[in-house]
Formats: C-alpha cells, structure tokens, sequence
C-alpha cells in the first residue's frame, strides 16, 4: 500500500470511505432545498404562466421533479451510486409515508363517525322493536357480534388444521402431489370472495332449500364460505414459515431415532408456533371484514340468533353494510358504530392471537436461576 502524498508544508487529509445508506444532517438539508426548489419551480409553471393541472398533478410534478433534482445534486456530491440510493430511500419512505397517512385517515374517520352511535347497550341489544326514525342510541348490534364471532370461529375451526396439514404436506413431504397441491392453493387465494358464497348458495343451499334446516340460510353456511377464503391465506403463511425452521433441527430429531411425523408434530411444528399464530390472524383478517359471501349464506337477520346451525344469522358486515347504505342519518350513525366494533374486534382478536402465540422461551429462560 502506498503512503498518502503530503502537500508542501501541510499533513495528509485522508478520505474515509462512506456506505450508500448513510445520511447526515447535510443530506437531509440538501433533499429539503430539493423539494423546495421543484415546488417553486412547478408552482410557477402550472400557476403563474399556464392555466394549473389540478392538485393531484400539481403534486406529481412536484415529486418526480424533486427525484430528478435529488438524483443529480447527490450524484455531483457523491457519484451515482449513492444518488440512486438516495433516490429509492425518497421514493420508499414516501410511499410508506402516503400508505400511513391513507390508514390514519381511515381509522380516524370509523372512530369519529362510530362513536357518535356507540353506547354500552350498543354491545348487549339487538334491533328488536326498533324503528328508522329512533335515534342511533336506541337498540344495539349484540346479535351481529355474537353472528360474527361464530361464524369466524367455525370458520378457523374448518380451515385451521386443513391449513397446517397441507402446508406441513407441501413442506415436508416429498409426494408427487405436491405441485398440484400448491397450483390448487395458489388458484384458491385469488379467488373472489363472493364466488365462495356462490359456489355454497349453489351447492347446498340451493338444492336444499326448505327441506333441510341445516343445509339452508344460517350461520354455518356463511362459516363453508369463509373457510374457503381464510384457507389458502392459513396454507400460504404456514408453508413459508415451516420452510424458515432451520433443517438442522429436523437432522437432529431424525438422527435420535424421532420419525418424520413425530419430528413435525414435537419440533418443526413448536418451532413455527409464533408464525402459525400469524397465519391465524392474517387468516382471520381476511374474512372478518367480507360481506359478499355472507349476503348468499348467512342472509341476515335483525334478531338475536345465537345457534348458527338454524335460520338467518347477522353479522358485523352484514349489519354495517345494510345500514351505511340507507338514507337515515340514524341507519347511518349505526352503521358507522358497527364498523368500529368491527374494527375493536379485529385489534382484540390480533391482540389474543399474539399473546397465545408469543415465545414463551426467554420468558422461561429470565426466570431461571443463575448458577454462581
């Protein structure tokens, strides 16, 4: 390695190399002016000299200026490769920056809206004797909660052990089926919700209507046609996460004498707990806000019915869905109500399903004893 040359009189500034991705407080000033100077510039030009182009062009001008203003300023300072880096870093924590503030605003806009229609009673009433014109605090939706959590509930009891047992098949067997397995659950998860009820109103519904109580509108129904939804998402989820199981775990177990089944059920399977229990919820995320289905099976009802094997069943869904639709301010406020309780169901649920599937190891090993 040569020595750095000395310039007359004076010591050797050496230059330290510097990674792409880190950023100083001279970056950040240098993307601020970026945006300020392709803001004035496309204000200018739509505002003052043409006639404008709109808010939403107005701010698409402004931003691809800002990347092309970035992408030089930094390549001049720093070389391409450091420019292209800064380029993707604006463009990524833009778009993440936009999807937070499109689901702020949503939520936002259910708990403003829901919680002029929610009361305590909203939680333990159903709409029995209650008329469009009463208020929104009058009446309440039990009879669509109580509907939505069993019908969710059957649902992951049909779809759960069907999703582990064909993602362990699709993992760690090694059949010929196993590429027409994964093409069937991968067709399955782009299928339309509505298509599932379709396919249940046709099949057993249809046929059997009036002559059988089960095979009819009701609760169950509504669970078949969930379940077709929330497998493939179950299947998908846990196939990934079996497959992040460290093979040397699996060796082991073998090499100790464990069969292949016993090795999945006492190791792979523990193993993949925490990710079996994300596949839960991202299953159960994905029904429990459907309502297509739902209008050609469970149908509906402003009743209590608490056995989902008989009769027209209501759900959260549903209830928000036949209210949001009407021109009555109070079917609207109660509608809204309905879309919050949805939404709090759906954040308990998630918070259950993270305590039950949490790793309970460090725990376990904060609690053991030091040995001095």
């Amino acid at each position: 390695m040569t020595a750095p040359v000395l310039p007359a009189g004076g010591s050797a500034r050496v230059r330290r190399p510097r990674r792409p991705r880190e950023l100083t407080s001279t970056d950040v000033v240098t993307a601020v002016a970026c945006l300020v100077s392709s803001l004035s510039f496309f204000w200018v030009l739509f505002y003052r000299l043409t006639g404008g182009i709109g808010w939403f062009g107005f701010g698409l001008a402004v931003f691809v200026g800002f990347l092309v203003l970035l992408f030089f300023v930094t390549a001049d300072r720093f070389g391409p490769t450091v420019a292209v880096d800064r380029v993707v870093i604006a463009l990524i924590s833009t778009c993440a920056i936009a999807l937070f503030a499109a689901l702020v605003s949503i939520v936002g806009y259910v708990v403003v809206h829901g919680l002029k229609g929610l009361s305590w009673h909203f939680f333990f009433q159903d709409q029995r004797g209650i008329k469009p014109t009463q208020p929104a605090s009058a009446g309440g939706a039990s009879h669509a909660i109580v509907g939505t959590l069993e019908q969710v509930g059957l649902a992951l009891i049909w779809s759960l052990p069907l999703g582990v047992l064909a993602a362990v098949f699709l993992n760690e067997s090694r059949s010929k089926w196993r590429r027409p397995v994964r093409i069937f659950v991968d067709a399955m998860s782009g299928l339309p919700s509505i298509m599932a009820g379709l396919f249940i109103y046709a099949v057993l519904i249809l046929p059997n209507a009036g002559h059988n109580s089960l095979f009819n509108f009701n609760g169950f129904m509504a669970s078949l046609a969930l379940s077709m939804t929330m497998l493939p998402t179950i299947t998908r989820t846990v196939e990934v996460v079996l497959r992040l199981v460290p093979d040397g775990l699996r060796e082991a177990s073998l090499a100790l004498g464990s069969s292949r089944s016993r090795t999945v059920w006492s190791v792979v399977l523990p193993t993949a707990r925490t990710g079996i229990t994300t596949g839960v919820v991202l299953g159960i995320a994905r029904v429990v806000g459907e309502t297509a289905p739902l209008l050609l099976t469970a149908f509906g009802e402003n009743l209590m019915n608490s056995n989902p094997f008989k009769d027209p069943q209501e759900s959260l869904p549903l209830f928000v869905f036949k209210n949001i639709r009407s021109q009555q301010p109070a079917l609207i406020a109660r509608g809204s109500a309905g879309a919050l309780v949805l939404l709090m169901l759906v954040l308990a649920l998630f918070v259950i399903a993270r305590v039950i599937g949490r790793d309970r190891t460090v725990r376990a090993r904060r609690r053991r004893p030091r040995v001095a």
